[in-house]
């Protein structure tokens, strides 16, 4: 009774530190373990304290938990008849239930199962076979606890606990049904195989730059042509071109309307040689442009006859174009219009319809 009394302190102390622990690091390399005890032995077997050996193979699989399994055998003596023993070889699977703190030490609880096996010698005199021996395998479970130390290549446990075997059918102990085994055991843990190395933890991703606010599309004018982003309608304008104000380009006209025909002619007078010069010049100053060369004409006459006549004229004014050293590559014509783009509204009869305004011949800008 005060063995087990000793072996529930053990645990109480345990316990008691248990409540302080906290979650550490741990090593989970597979180790062996082995271990020497003291075994103060039930006292219904009648036998002696003694000693017990046993080895294990075991593993941490986190830091509050482990799992280890131990073969251990003792060999026990009577107390009143010393050449006889009362052997015990067991195997056991441990789970223990670790309280890490900052120390390198700390508390844990044990439960484990397993069978062990009895070898009880007896006196059977006047038997020639004396001593006799009884043989058997027992379920066994055991409680525990204990401390355990860190070091750098090996770990130690000193742990207590009571070993309970189902064991009734001792020659010895007739009425007992089992056998609870008091014992305080002494471990040394060596680690298999190199340490893992730990990654480090990845440092916290620096802040997002606080992106810069976007200038104002007041400012921007990414097509250059004079309008700002906010109200610009085409922003892909090309250099050269005629812009309104909403950004698109807007078709132009160089002005001739001096370049004007007598009634069914297509011969430039010379007073339309003098305004076809100052168009010559424009587009000499602006060698970016390129423009379309149309004729027209009033609405006497047939409308196919007016088709002819208007290309006749626009022909006209593109000879004289590039006689007077206008690339022809920048020139579109010459186009015939006709009487279908009169300025003037006018009557098809004569002479009413002799319009000198729609009589006339056009330099439309394309770029």
């Amino acid at each position: 009774m005060k063995k087990s009394l000793l072996c529930m302190a053990v645990l109480a102390a345990a316990c008691a530190n248990a409540a302080m622990a906290s979650h550490h690091a741990h090593d989970d390399r597979w180790y062996l373990s082995g271990a020497v005890t003291t075994n103060l032995q039930d006292d219904a077997r009648q036998t002696a304290t003694t000693g017990e050996f046993g080895i294990g193979l075991g593993r941490f699989f986190s830091p509050e938990w482990s799992f280890d399994v131990n073969l251990y055998s003792a060999n026990a003596q009577f107390d009143n008849v010393r050449d006889l023993n009362f052997s015990q070889y067991g195997f056991s699977a441990d789970l223990r239930r670790h309280f890490r703190g900052e120390e390198s030490w700390w508390p844990y609880l044990k439960a484990g199962v397993g069978m062990q096996r009895a070898e009880e010698e007896f006196n059977a005199f006047p038997s020639p076979n004396s001593p006799g021996q009884r043989a058997d395998n027992n379920f066994a479970f055991d409680l525990g606890g204990g401390l355990q130390a860190q070091y750098e290549h090996f770990a130690m446990r000193l742990e207590a606990g009571i070993r309970t075997v189902l064991d009734d059918q001792s020659r010895v102990a007739r009425d007992a049904n089992s056998f609870s085994d008091p014992y305080v055991t002494l471990s040394l843990l060596v680690p298999l195989g190199a340490k893992a190395v730990r990654a480090p933890a990845p440092a916290a991703p620096a802040p997002a730059p606080v992106p810069a606010a976007p200038p104002a599309c007041e400012t921007l004018d990414d097509d250059g042509d004079g309008v700002n982003n906010c109200i610009d309608r085409c922003p892909d304008s090309q250099a050269g071109q005629a812009i309104g104000p909403d950004g698109c380009a807007v078709p132009l006209t160089i002005d001739l309307r001096g370049v004007n025909f007598d009634f069914d002619r297509a011969t430039l007078r010379p007073d339309a040689i003098a305004t076809l010069n100052q168009a010559i010049d424009i587009l000499r100053r602006n060698p970016q442009l390129r423009v379309e060369v149309a004729g027209h004409t009033d609405l006497c006459g047939s409308e196919a006859h007016n088709q002819a006549l208007s290309e006749r004229r626009a022909r006209a004014v593109f000879d004289h174009l590039t006689a007077n050293g206008i690339a022809a590559t920048r020139l579109v014509g010459p186009v015939g219009f006709g009487e279908s783009r009169p300025l003037e509204p006018t009557p098809q009869t004569s002479p009413a319809c002799r319009s000198e305004t729609n009589r006339r011949t056009e330099l439309n800008v394309l770029n």
